[in-house]
C-alpha cells in the first residue's frame, strides 16, 4: 500500500510500511519516540497502556523491532548509567526515523481511504 512515489523509502527496494510489523509496532514506537526519547520497558508499557488491540504486545517483538530500527538507522540508542538502578538503553528517533514515520502515515491514510470505500460499497447493498 505504501507508494514508492513518496520518496521516504529510500533504503530498501521494498517499502517497510506495508504492515509486515505485527500490530503496527514500528510506527507506534516511532511516534512515541518522536514525542520523547525513552527506554525499551517504558515504550512497552506505553504501547500496552494505549493499545486498542485486545491483547498485550509481546515484549520480545518490541525489543526486536527497536534493534531492527536501530540497524536501519531509524533510531539511535545510548546507555543511561546516571539514573538510579541498572543501566538502561535510551532510544531516540533519527531523521530517517521521522521520514519512515511520515511514510507510515501516508500508507495508513491510503489504507483508511481504501477501507472506507470498501465499506461504502458494502453498505449500499
Amino acid at each position: 500500500m505504501c507508494s514508492n512515489s513518496v520518496n521516504n523509502c529510500r533504503k530498501t527496494e521494498h517499502c517497510k510500511c506495508d504492515g509486515h510489523h505485527s500490530r503496527f509496532i514500528e510506527p507506534r514506537l516511532l511516534l512515541m519516540l518522536r514525542e520523547k526519547e525513552s527506554y525499551g520497558y517504558e515504550l512497552l508499557e506505553q504501547i500496552n497502556d494505549a493499545s486498542s488491540f485486545s491483547s498485550a504486545v509481546d515484549p520480545g517483538a518490541v525489543y526486536r523491532t527497536l534493534r531492527q530500527m536501530e540497524n536501519e538507522g531509524l533510531v539511535k540508542s545510548k546507555w543511561d548509567t546516571k539514573s538510579a538502578g541498572p543501566a538502561r538503553r535510551i532510544y531516540r528517533i533519527t531523521k530517517d526515523g521521522e521520514e519512515r514515520l511520515y511514510t507510515w502515515v501516508v500508507s495508513l491514510k491510503q489504507r483508511k481511504t481504501a477501507i472506507e470505500k470498501l465499506l461504502k460499497v458494502y453498505e449500499r447493498r
